[in-house]
């Protein structure tokens, strides 16, 4: 007969195995809890995704019939878009710092191959690009221009709204840039205009998925990048974009918003990657 000292052993180890199984059990059980939580209704996310944020959402252009239910829903169904944009947000190649005007800050012929590289990538990935804006500024219509000769058959445009500026002051401020307030204002007003004008849902008339290519500036693609992932626009400059690298963003057809590339820059060999 066993002892009462080898019994009190074996009670214990069954006790402290049932203990761990317990706690394992319950465990994981409050794990799941809390990871199913959040596909529920008892979950409260600290910032809510605005589906309306480009004013295109169906339901808010389309006024409720309170008699026929049924026809509204035809009516919202029929307003739904189906094709996604696609945005790609070229930064320019590296430029001439020392320059004076706004033609004086030209290209380096780095920047121009990095601006030919970019081309290449951008033909490579064969997607069928429908337009090219470029803005207006030397550096960007240098690098447009370049990139075009690898895709001819795109339609080019210029556009001033998206021009290099200030779009709003960043949090946290740093001390090596500072322009002034006035800057914020007039450059933040031409920015945002930039990005309601650029960034909004496919019209329902669009039948096929769109690929447009955007040959701009840092300072605005960083601002567009928070914008569309509705960040705090003042996060900005947390962001960092190697010149001609490219940033691909997809507007899908009920307002959600994907962020594809950020910089990317694995096109360009290391001595070719630069951010200033």
């Amino acid at each position: 007969m066993p002892s009462f000292s080898r019994l009190r052993s074996v009670f214990t180890g069954i006790g402290a195995c049932g203990g761990a199984l317990i706690f394992y059990y319950a465990f994981r059980e409050n794990t799941r809890k809390r990871v199913h939580a959040s596909w529920t209704t008892n979950y409260n996310p600290s910032v809510k995704w605005d589906f309306n944020w480009d004013k295109r959402e169906p339901r808010s252009l389309i006024k409720p019939n309170e008699k026929d239910e049924n026809k509204y829903n035809e009516q919202i169904e029929k307003a739904q878009p189906t094709a996604v944009r696609n945005l790609f947000l070229i930064r320019h190649g590296q430029y001439n710092l020392c320059g004076g005007n706004d033609q004086e800050k030209c290209l380096t012929e780095l920047g121009r191959k990095q601006a030919d590289l970019t081309g290449q990538r951008l033909k490579d990935l064969n997607f069928p690009f429908t337009k090219l804006v470029r803005s207006t500024m030397f550096r960007a219509l240098e690098t447009a221009e370049i990139i075009q000769k690898h895709l001819p058959d795109v339609p080019c445009e210029s556009s001033a709204f998206i021009q290099e500026g200030a779009p709003i002051p960043p949090e946290p401020p740093v001390g090596h840039w500072r322009p002034e307030k006035h800057q914020f204002y007039e450059d933040g007003a031409r920015i945002e205009a930039a990005f309601r004008k650029y960034f909004h849902r496919a019209p329902v008339s669009q039948e096929k998925d769109s690929f447009e290519i955007y040959v701009c500036h840092a300072n605005v693609i960083r601002y567009f990048v928070c914008r569309a992932l509705q960040f705090p626009p003042e996060g900005w400059l947390r962001l960092s974009l190697n010149n001609a690298s490219i940033t691909w963003i997809s507007i899908r057809p009920k307002g959600n918003v994907v962020l594809h590339m950020l910089g990317d820059s694995g096109h360009l060999p290391p001595e070719l990657v630069t951010t200033s």
